[in-house]
């Protein structure tokens, strides 16, 4: 059986599959049924997911977020910079920042800590953590980087090559949220230097309070500051379709992230059951063959008698349905 025909026979399976089920058929499937390297996703639509975020443990291992997503059929993820670092060596308690703020001023110590570790990470071995992903069918295409406005010129520098070494073709951050609009140009301006140094994306993920005028601000500050559009959020703060502005502005969005909300700040439900035009998005990717990546972030909360894995599954299912 060729490789495409493997792809598609393992779409239409997954298709049949109940929800229930989904996950334990997946788990059947053997190395030699993924591809060395993914190439296209369902359709030509990566479809991926926020990780180590969505499976709810931050402290998550590289190689455990690894076996979940195969265990879910992924082919590319947004990986946050966590379980990199620690593969690199970092100490875990440096990597989780609100931890340290719980236990008062020792947040400050351990910014500057792993500030100085990050002067000699042992860049090498982003090749190793690269290829183990990518031997298993999934590409790091976005890469996750926390508290990047406070970062110094030689941490910009240092993210930005962690990024292209692992292969992304975006990094990801919180969009500025000063009160000030100035602070958040300044901040958009400066990060925005660096993508273009690096010509590297770097994608601003909004919440229910960015507006599209946010994203153009950021847009007129350097050309290769991005949007990370998150769908659910837009519709519950909007109060409108995404889908005009990911017309318009398609080229600056790397990645969208795939999540279910009601309008008028409307909370976090299932797919499919809210105002979120999921499947309007993910065929507007496929038919334009946008290189936009359908990251699901999991945020709804699990149903009695179920499991985040379990429902992971049904939003791949979902997706992937879609695209069918």
């Amino acid at each position: 059986m060729s490789l495409q025909s493997r792809r598609e026979f393992t779409k239409l399976a997954l298709a049949a599959l109940p929800a229930a089920g989904l996950l334990s058929s997946i788990r059947t499937l053997g190395a030699a049924e993924r591809p060395a390297k993914a190439k296209t996703g369902a359709a030509g639509v990566h479809v991926g997911l926020n990780v180590p975020y969505s499976f709810g443990n931050p402290s998550m291992s590289g190689d455990e977020v690894l076996q979940n997503c195969v265990k879910l059929g992924l082919d590319a993820v947004e990986l946050r910079t966590q379980p990199v670092e620690a593969f690199l060596g970092a100490p875990v308690n440096l990597l989780n920042a609100k931890a340290a703020v719980a236990v008062g001023g020792a947040a400050v110590s351990n910014a500057e800590q792993l500030r100085q570790w990050r002067r000699t990470a042992p860049m090498a071995r982003l090749a190793e953590f690269r290829q183990k992903y990518e031997a298993a069918g999934i590409l790091i295409e976005i890469v996750k980087v926390d508290g990047i406005f406070k970062m110094s010129e030689a941490e910009l520098d240092y993210v930005f090559t962690l990024g292209q070494a692992l292969g992304a073709r975006a990094l990801s951050t919180e969009i500025s949220k000063e009160a000030d609009e100035a602070k958040n140009d300044a901040n958009h301006k400066r990060v925005g230097q660096f993508a273009d140094q690096h010509k590297l994306m770097i994608g601003y993920h909004g919440h229910a309070t960015t507006t599209p005028e946010h994203w153009e601000r950021a847009f007129a500050l350097a050309k290769y500051n991005a949007a990370n559009v998150d769908l659910g959020h837009f519709v519950a703060g909007n109060n409108t379709s995404p889908v005009p502005f990911i017309k318009k502005y398609h080229e600056r969005i790397p990645h969208v992230h795939v999540k279910d909300r009601k309008m008028n700040n409307g909370i976090n439900v299932p797919f499919g059951e809210g105002d979120t035009p999921i499947a309007e998005v993910l065929r507007l990717i496929r038919d334009n063959r946008w290189n936009i990546q359908a990251t699901i972030e999991f945020e709804y909360k699990v149903p009695a008698g179920s499991d985040r894995m379990t429902e992971l599954a049904r939003t791949v299912k979902f997706c992937r349905q879609a695209l069918a």
